[in-house]
């Protein structure tokens, strides 16, 4: 890629933030839209949950291949092709004449999705190739995810309230369009010198490995041991089918190599854990504000403010400290302040409160703000840049696969606990195991942020750089440094 001027890169970043908007703007204003859903569509907790989740696995399945194929292809080609599918999908999804049918539609919303994330974040890194000017675009790519939640539940209560959950899917079009022509415009092509081959097999047990365990969580609770057992063996069987295949592959879908790294492999842990709790905070928060307590979708919206404001705020301070002091700093505030909005739930009820709710989600906001930035610097700075593409998928598909587990778990949990109970009565009991399991993401990000950001981490990081870019590993992957 050619040297940009500072203007030209400050475009093609705001460009790139578009992307990250639209798919994560569906998703904050998708929450607020479930009780609306569920009540159109008769739909029961698992069926909420696949709306989902049907998104976000097909999106962590397809991540790796989408920022592999962009490496080889180009990256500003797949980002293209991706906005266009995500849009379409996004119309198709305002037109679902009921909730398979929705839930199909996700999934073509995703593959699109998945086109766009890691191949934004490959362009950024290889637009910005200061270490602190990429940090801090970094953080300006965070932020987005916080006016994202600052905006959607606003305008997802506000579109519910006044034309219906359909209008949610109509936000994409324009914006989607917007991001088309000016990525055309603006964004010059790029690409790795030599790319790396498909690897069908590899693809396929990462989608059998998603779907499976995915499956077998959620439907747990409404299924016989018999009916979903079968699932995660399969689950299991994948896995190890693909430990032991992939590194046996000249050009694996998943170079298991980077995983050498320890701050890699903490930000792979950080990002699932940390995505974990937001999937897990959003579901039980949308379903408590609106069908236990009763409020509006808008009331709701406007309830869900104390939390998306810290994540504004904090995500470009995130970036900042990055940049300037490394990781650690980031990850322990984030770990804290996780934890401690996960334990006022389980340990004192705190949605019973006003008060206490109001404390909860900004705790979780404040936290959640300062994940983003340590997670996507450190997994993508350490890496070769011809390899960006998939170390950022790799990044991106952690945090989806997160999602997807902490939606499954934590819909699971409530769905066991609620039963047959009267749902407002049984509620706020059958949440708390939930609230306890988001604790702990909390404290995996802050002890697994501690364990992989210390100069022992730190050499780990360099000695696997070193290896990817050797002479013998160049020509095995397909990658030139």
């Amino acid at each position: 890629m050619p040297e940009l001027s500072h203007g030209r890169r400050m475009l093609v970043l705001a460009i790139c933030c578009m992307s990250l908007l639209i798919v994560s703007l569906d998703n904050t204003v998708l929450n607020v839209a479930l009780p609306a859903m569920q009540r159109e569509f008769h739909a029961s907790t698992s069926g909420l949950q696949w709306t989902i989740d049907a998104y976000t696995l097909v999106l962590a399945s397809l991540l790796m291949l989408a920022g592999s194929t962009a490496d080889r292809t180009g990256r500003r080609r797949v980002f293209m092709a991706g906005l266009v599918v995500f849009t379409l999908g996004s119309v198709l999804c305002s037109l679902a004449p009921d909730l398979s049918w929705l839930v199909v539609f996700r999934m073509v919303q995703a593959i699109g999705g998945s086109m766009l994330n890691p191949v934004a974040m490959s362009i950024i890194t290889n637009t910005f190739t200061d270490p602190r000017e990429r940090a801090r675009a970094i953080g300006a790519w965070g932020a987005v995810v916080g006016i994202s939640m600052a905006a959607g539940p606003l305008v997802g209560g506000l579109l519910v309230e006044s034309v219906g959950w359909r209008s949610i899917f109509w936000v994409n079009l324009p914006v989607g369009l917007a991001a088309l022509l000016l990525t055309w415009r603006f964004v010059p092509e790029s690409r790795a010198p030599k790319a790396r081959r498909p690897d069908p097999v590899g693809q396929f047990l990462v989608i059998v490995l998603f779907g499976s365990l995915t499956y077998a969580i959620i439907e747990a609770p409404h299924a016989s041991l018999p009916a979903t057992a079968p699932y995660a063996v399969l689950a299991l069987a994948a896995l190890v089918a693909l430990l032991y295949y992939e590194p046996r592959r000249r050009e694996p879908l998943i170079d298991l190599r980077f995983f050498r790294s320890a701050p890699f492999s903490g930000a792979t842990v950080t990002a699932v854990s940390a995505f974990a709790s937001l999937g897990g905070f959003l579901f039980l928060s949308t379903l408590y504000l609106q069908n236990v307590r009763g409020l509006s979708a808008l009331d709701a919206g406007l309830w869900m403010l104390p939390m998306a404001v810290p994540t504004f705020l904090c995500a470009p301070l995130s970036g900042r400290l990055v940049g300037g002091r490394g990781p650690r700093l980031p990850l322990l505030i984030a770990g804290g302040a996780m934890t401690a909005s996960g334990l006022l739930f389980a340990l004192f009820e705190a949605e019973t409160s006003d008060a206490t709710l109001f404390l909860g989600y900004v705790l979780f906001g404040v936290g959640f703000g300062f994940v983003n930035a340590p997670i996507t610097n450190t997994a993508v700075s350490g890496m070769p840049t011809a390899q960006a593409g998939v170390a950022s998928a790799v990044a991106s598909t952690s945090r989806q696969l997160g999602q997807a587990l902490g939606v499954a778990v934590i819909g699971a949990v409530l769905a066991a606990g609620v039963g047959s109970s009267p749902y407002a009565e049984a509620f706020v009991t059958a949440a708390r195991p939930g609230w306890w399991i988001l604790a702990g993401c909390g404290l995996a990000v802050l002890v697994v942020g501690a364990l992989t950001s210390g100069r022992w981490a730190r050499r780990t990081a360099e000695r696997t750089a070193r290896r990817l870019e050797s002479p013998e590993v160049r020509q095995s992957t397909g990658a030139v440094a």
